[in-house]
């Protein structure tokens, strides 16, 4: 089964841009992922998609692999479909470009997912921690997700989901972590389907995977990584390489 890493990487963002070629600790936040990325030793090939030239030429001048991006995408899926249509690979899986600490046990979880899928019945694999406290579960920039009995993604929500009506319930609440592992066929068909109502409605991509029927396994995890979404975060991210190192 071969695996490959796609990280997409948009240099203007909205909240924080040019964050993916901030400096950390002597390299950017973009070169730092993608080494960790390579250095977990679990993809056949790790590619950098990208839109600009200025984290192409970042990559490919320490010798990294950079597919370019020639569409203007909605989502992060669009953009790893364009690029993975002439890539030789059954399961590609998505890591976040500003999020450089990559927990390999996280990845490791996500690809043993299909190689236990002998009957080729999941589409996409994703993992979820679960969210504490109020003011997290009702922050509308976490998108919760709930499952059935064998952890198949029911839906996804930037409401709280469940309700609560019952109190004496005692129900978990999960956040979705954005990596996601596709079967190539699905992040296709993916590609070449229009938003769909529901996606729309809520702006969260994976939800057109359940809307045209494919299934989505989800992995529970107890730790996420830093997500670098403004200069604070990436004052954390310094912080924990300087714990790291000492």
């Amino acid at each position: 089964m071969k695996v490959v890493a796609m990280i997409p990487a948009r240099y203007e963002a909205s909240r924080f841009p040019g964050k993916l070629m901030a400096d950390l600790h002597g390299k950017s936040v973009i070169l730092t992922t993608y080494h960790a990325t390579l250095s977990t030793g679990l993809f056949d090939q790790v590619y950098v998609v990208t839109d600009s030239t200025i984290i192409r030429d970042e990559i490919t001048a320490h010798g990294g692999q950079v597919i370019m991006s020639i569409e203007t995408h909605e989502s992060g899926s669009d953009r790893i479909a364009e690029a993975a249509e002439n890539i030789d690979a059954e399961i590609i899986i998505n890591v976040q470009g500003d999020e450089p600490f990559t927990q390999t046990d996280t990845l490791k979880k996500l690809i043993s997912v299909f190689e236990g899928d002998i009957q080729q019945q999941i589409d996409l694999a994703s993992p979820m921690v679960r969210l504490k406290g109020k003011e997290n579960i009702e922050n509308s920039n976490h998108v919760k997700v709930i499952t059935d009995q064998n952890n198949f993604a029911i839906y996804f929500s930037r409401s709280p989901i469940p309700y609560p009506r019952n109190q004496e319930i005692d129900i978990p609440y999960f956040k979705h972590i954005g990596i996601y592992a596709f079967r190539k066929a699905a992040l296709l068909a993916f590609k070449n389907t229009p938003m769909t109502p529901l996606e729309n409605a809520e702006k969260i991509e994976c939800i057109r995977y359940l809307e045209t029927g494919k299934k989505i396994k989800m992995i529970e995890i107890d730790h996420v990584g830093i997500s670098i979404d403004s200069p604070e975060d990436l004052e954390k991210a310094k912080d924990y390489m300087n714990s790291r190192n000492n």
